[in-house]
């Protein structure tokens, strides 16, 4: 925020404690931590063309309960570098590269969203790094999820590189379009229409910077969902079954246009041994944003084991 900007608060919003940098193969990561720096650590994730900043209000419920929370800006978002291709492989490892930089014991996950997803991969991936794993609304799932053939995947290959670099190709030079701060607080309501012009205006002050000519969200113009390379968002369901620790999924059940629809006859059947489903009627996809303290009440029942070291 620029000097003599206007101060917008939002209640029960803090900034975090601290933030630092991580590099993931010469990519600059911002990373922000909430708590003290003495508690255990819980490595959290935000969803697509999110940010830190959209966990100011439930960071602060998990901290001072005696976790230090730990999330970074993905790469292209926020304060973190942008890069001249994404990739899911990518963004899995910068989310190892900022694991590495909490330390080496087993640690709990929680994703929202995109977050949800790739922190299911990660945990996968490295099982001996995940003490327990917690998914906010990210389980992306269709009827059918079945793989596909390696035909298939062949012309996928073709199809989405060749589109993602036509995308990136008509986007050389642009910036994102200017605007006063209640401008792209309204733009981002039609994303996120259940939640309050008070709150997105808020998170238009942390997650957008002032230019000369207007606000701009910190987000890389030529991001969109999918990346490069083929990629299909309900394959990460299929990593929900081979989860060896314990699972928690809350799931928005208003439909939104940035959620994925899932419902929970769609995630009943691939919860791991033990895992937990928690379905919200009246709340959509952002669910840690619209019930803040309901969902983070939820989290630390699911992780108070830990706390007493008998999770595992």
């Amino acid at each position: 925020m620029a000097d003599g900007d206007e101060q917008v608060t939002f209640p029960g919003a803090r900034r975090p404690d601290r933030s630092r940098r991580v590099d993931s193969c010469g990519i600059g990561l911002h990373v922000c931590e909430w708590g003290d720096p003495d508690d255990p650590p819980l490595f959290v994730a935000h969803g697509g063309f999110d940010f830190t900043g959209t966990y100011d209000v439930f960071a602060p419920l998990l901290a001072d309960a005696g976790w230090r929370v730990v999330s970074w800006d993905q790469r292209g978002h926020g304060d973190s570098d942008r890069a001249s291709l994404y990739t899911w492989e990518a963004d899995v490892r910068d989310a190892a590269a900022v694991l590495d930089s909490i330390g080496t014991v087993p640690v709990p996950f929680l994703g929202h969203s995109k977050g949800g997803a790739i922190l299911l991969h990660l945990a996968n991936a490295l099982p001996h790094r995940v003490s327990a794993v917690v998914n906010l609304d990210g389980l992306p799932s269709r009827q059918a999820m079945s793989d596909v053939s390696e035909t298939e995947r062949t012309r996928l290959l073709h199809e989405q590189l060749t589109g993602w670099l036509d995308h990136r190709r008509s986007l050389v030079g642009r910036t994102r379009r200017p605007g006063t701060m209640d401008e792209l607080a309204e733009r981002r309501g039609r994303m996120n229409p259940r939640l309050s012009p008070e709150w997105l205006r808020y998170l238009v002050s942390v997650g957008a910077r002032h230019d000369d000519d207007g606000w701009r969200w910190k987000i890389d113009p030529t991001l969109r969902m999918g990346g490069f390379g083929p990629r299909r968002p309900e394959w990460s369901m299929l990593r929900l079954p081979g989860l060896g620790v314990p699972f928690l999924g809350v799931l928005g059940l208003q439909p939104e246009v940035m959620g994925w629809g899932t419902r929970p006859v769609d995630v009943i059947p691939n919860l791991p041994p033990g895992g937990r489903l928690e379905a919200l009627d009246d709340v959509g996809h952002f669910v840690h944003i619209e019930q803040p303290e309901l969902v983070a009440a939820m989290v630390l029942e699911h992780l108070a084991p830990l706390r007493t070291g008998s999770a595992r």
